[in-house]
């Protein structure tokens, strides 16, 4: 449990002070060692509240790496699922 906190607050400054890519492989890397690693999920939004705009190829949808985390994260837990069986 406490790694799990300690991994939130490290992923939580990641996406304070560093840069993107950085905040992206560290929630990959807690989203693939935790089961439901939804602290990433809700990291990505508070990230796309500070610092996301709009995009034109995305049909000007506001929370893109919400929804891509969101999305990634069910891929991650069900292919989980099938290799531990």
């Amino acid at each position: 449990m406490v790694l799990r906190i300690l991994a939130s607050l490290i992923l939580l400054l990641s996406i304070l002070y560093m840069p993107f890519w950085v905040s992206v492989i560290l929630a990959l890397a807690g989203m693939i060692y935790f089961s439901f690693f939804w602290e990433g999920v809700a990291l990505f939004f508070l990230s796309d509240l500070l610092y996301g705009t709009s995009e034109a190829r995305f049909f000007n949808i506001f929370f893109i790496s919400t929804i891509i985390s969101f999305i990634v994260l069910i891929i991650i837990e069900l292919s989980k699922k099938k290799l531990r069986t």
